[in-house]
Parts: C-alpha cells; structure tokens; sequence
C-alpha cells in the first residue's frame, strides 16, 4: 500500500524549525526555511523535465547546501538520487552513469573541467545557478512513494573492477537514521563538523541524521589541512565529529587535535573501517570530555550496523560492540550456520537497514543478501555476550605456509610503535609459501623509522608466522574517496618490490 508519509525525503524536512541553522558551507550559514525553499526550487527544476517516476538522476556537487538540496529534491520528487563521488574522472563518472541509465545531472560547476566534461555528456543539467533566483516561499508538496521504492543508488567503495551500485530505499534510510538516532540521543542543539563527502554513505548517514533531528552540520573541505578541523569546531562550536580511520590517523599526526582544548565536542564516531587500538586510545584521550563511539558498517546496509557504548571502550577492547536497535548481527560459517562464541566466520547481519540489493547484479546479490540478510564479507567472532571483534576482511586476509593470518592483527601491533603513524599487510604470491607478507608504513614527520627498527618490533611482539617478510616504509598509505585504504594498490605495489 502506498503512504504519502514513506517519502524519506518528507521525513528529513520535518523537524528542524525555519529559524534555526541546518547547514553552515563555504558561502556561509543556512536556516531551515533556506534549505526547504533551496529544495523547493529544484523540486521545480526536476518537474520541468518530465521524467517517469523513479528516475536516476545524478548528483555531482561537493558538500554544500546545493548538495543537500539537490539530494533532498530528487527523494521528494520520486525519484532515486546517484550521488558520485568529486574525486572521480569525467570518464569514471560517465561510465557509472551508463550503467545506472542516469542521463540526468545536479551538477557543480565549480568542479571545473569534470564538470564541464559530464555537462556536454548527458542530457539534462541543472547547476547552483537556480538558487541564485528568488527562491518559493512554500515547500513543493512531495510525491507518492512506496517505502520499499529505491531513494538512493550507492556505489560501493569494493574490490570488484566493474561499477557496483547498492539499491538504497525509503524504508532503509528511515530505519538506520532512527535506530542511530536513538543510541546517539542527537538533539537540535547539537552541531557536527563534517569532513567526509556526502557521496559515501557514512557522510550521507551524517546529513540524515542531523536533519532528522533538527540539527546542523557544518562542512570541512579542506581536510588537506587538517588543523582546519580544530578550527572549525572552534569557530561554530561543534559538538561532533565523525571519521573512518584515516581521518583520525590525520588528525592526531598533523594537527593540534590532541592538545586543543575543544569544550562544545560531546561525540566522536569512527566508523569506515577498523582504527587501531593504540589509536582508538590516542583519540579518546585526545578529547576526554567527548564520547567516542567505535561503529561498523556497510554500504549494503544503508550505512551503521553496530555501535560500542563509549562506557564500554575498556571492558570490549577491540571490539565494534553489537547491532544497533533494529539489527541483529551473527557470526556463521560458509553454510550459514551460527559459529560458537570465540570462533572466526562470517559476520551475518539482519534488519530494516539491510538494502535490496545490487542494481542489475543477480549474481552479485544472490551471493551476499541471502536467508533475508546480508553476508558482509566481514570475518570476526563474537564474544560470549554477543560483542563483535572484527578480524579482518575475507579479501584481505593472507594465506601464509598454510596459516591463515590476519592483517589487522600485524597493522596493530606496528601501529603500536612510536614514531608510525599508519601501516597496512598484504599478501604477495610466492611459490614456497602460496603468500608472503609484505608491510608498508607511514612514519611520522618528525621521526625515522627504519624497516629495520619495524621488523625487530615484529619479531618481538608477534607470534612468528605474523612477521612479515618485507617492510617497506611508503609516504602515505592509498587512499580511496572514501578515507579507505586501498589494499588492492598496496598488493601491486607489492608484487613490483
């Protein structure tokens, strides 16, 4: 049955108040009431384009009041936003917009030639320009949808060469901004500063969120320099932060963040990825006064899946805690069966915030979404009370002299090492051993670390079938869009040592 009400993009405008600030961008701060009549002004663009229902219409903006109105016109209209991410070719992005049948473009101008490039390309465009007219006073009524209607197609940040992109509906985005909502506890008083783009689905979690509750964010994008962080949280007093590790491995290497005082910050989240416990540490001292939730997530499952209570921090060492409200997480073996307490498979998730899938990938889908769930492709144990320890990705874990080794298990313990501030193990083929291990690591600016320095470390703190076979100090680890490390450029970088 149709409701009017299962339109998300309805869901987000509802509760912030016109006077209140919503989003605080590069040309300044903006209310409600702005972002209501800036949506309401491309809700109209779209109309003018008469396109059938369910339309993918591209979004290709950095993170700004264009981009959330942009998004947010696109769900109220009825059809399914393709955000991309601003770092990508004019190549990439037509060719993802190809395989989505997406001809329909949002786009910045200020993205300069790849914007130019995917404007001569695709048929309809409309640009930041139409918020520079007289804007409507009243918000354009929204469109009928079904909850279970895609709102979103997300593509993926995996190892896999052709364009993934998961089918991202109404009724998830309202399940996993509710369930987050409700363990963050986000008032309308509350502020975060945003540094990762809305185009992946830990940024757009952030956007949903803070909406939902009638609170505010205020975007970053200069995270090149990362000391502009700290001054923004200064300057607009933010009582948040989120990041995936790199963000934080940033921040504690380059920037004033673990001397500045920062009064308004109440909540650190980590998600994107595992942050090394050394780390993990660093960053909860670094800010006593803020809680730091540890999270874990995916794309296919909107965004979070499980959350560790700050309390909890010292007593669950390493892990990512449990499901969040409405979740329920297992760990199963290859045939789907629960695995005892304290035994590595995979991790199984089920709940409202489990997607629908892949856009036209059967295979792809029937794979990882099965039994009314998702296979993650995450593999850890659980506790015997239930807590997650995430012990490595499937793709990433080393077959070693017939040894399953974990890569985060090796990255931690060098981490751990003063002077480094970042590592990553792969896994190169050799002949002998069916892979050897090799190690890149990122040494702090101010420090020499020799590979010599790293592999005695090793050896001394690992169990001898985890010491790497190679070490090899790199500038700065591969990252994707994202913030993640790209372990596929570490692995041919690897096999070219």
């Amino acid at each position: 049955m149709v409701q009017q009400s299962a339109n998300v993009g309805d869901l987000l405008l509802r509760a912030g108040r016109d006077e209140d600030l919503a989003i605080i961008d590069r040309d300044g701060p903006h209310t409600y009431a702005t972002l209501r009549r800036a949506t309401s002004a491309l809700a109209r663009s779209i109309a003018t384009w008469d396109l059938p229902p369910g339309s993918r219409v591209g979004l290709f903006s950095r993170n700004s009041l264009f981009w959330a109105a942009s998004y947010l016109a696109i769900l109220r209209s009825g059809h399914v936003a393709v955000p991309f991410a601003t770092t990508l070719t004019t190549r990439d992005v037509l060719a993802k917009a190809e395989f989505v049948d997406c001809d329909t473009f949002f786009i910045d101008p200020a993205l300069r030639a790849t914007a130019a490039g995917v404007a001569d390309a695709v048929t309809r465009v409309a640009g930041p320009s139409l918020l520079e007219e007289p804007l409507p006073s009243a918000l354009a009524p929204f469109a009928a949808v079904d909850a279970d209607d895609d709102a979103v197609l997300m593509f993926t940040s995996g190892t896999t060469s052709a364009p993934r992109a998961v089918r991202v509906s109404h009724r998830n985005i309202r399940a996993n901004t509710d369930s987050i909502l409700q363990y963050l506890e986000l008032t309308p008083e509350d502020r975060i500063v945003v540094v990762l783009p809305f185009s992946y689905c830990y940024g757009a979690s952030l956007l949903h969120t803070h909406l939902r509750a009638g609170a505010s964010l205020s975007i970053c994008d200069t995270f090149a320099f990362p000391e502009t962080v700290i001054d923004t949280i200064r300057r607009d007093a933010c009582t948040g932060l989120a990041g995936v590790p790199s963000t934080y491995q940033h921040l504690l290497r380059a920037s004033s963040f673990r001397t500045t005082p920062l009064p308004s910050l109440r909540l650190l989240q980590q998600a994107g990825g595992r942050l090394p416990q050394p780390q993990v540490d660093a960053v909860a001292a670094s800010q006593p006064q803020a809680r730091l939730f540890v999270m874990y997530g995916a794309t296919e499952a909107t965004s979070r899946l499980s959350y560790l209570p700050p309390e909890l921090r010292e007593e669950r060492r390493g892990s990512v805690g449990r499901g969040i409200p409405g979740v329920t997480l297992s760990v199963v073996d290859d045939d789907g069966r629960e695995v005892a307490a304290g035994s590595v498979g995979e991790v199984f998730a089920r709940g409202e915030s489990i997607t629908k899938g892949y856009w036209r990938d059967p295979e792809g889908t029937g794979t990882r979404f099965v039994d009314s769930g998702l296979r993650t492709g995450d593999l850890a144990y659980a506790d015997p009370d239930g807590f997650i320890h995430i012990v490595d990705r499937k793709a990433d874990f080393i077959k070693s002299w017939g040894i399953r080794v974990s890569s985060q298990e090796i990255e931690d313990a060098v981490v751990a090492m003063p002077g480094v501030h970042a590592a990553a193990a792969v896994g190169r083929p050799d002949e002998a051993a069916g892979e050897s291990i090799v190690l890149f690591y990122v040494a702090a600016d101010d420090i020499e670390v020799t590979p010599e320095q790293v592999l005695a470390h090793c050896r001394s703190t690992l169990a001898r079938h985890l010491v790497p076979h190679e070490v090899h100090p790199i500038p700065g680890l591969p990252l994707n869009p994202n913030g993640k490390i790209v372990k596929a450029d570490l692995k041919a970088l690897a096999a070219d040592s």
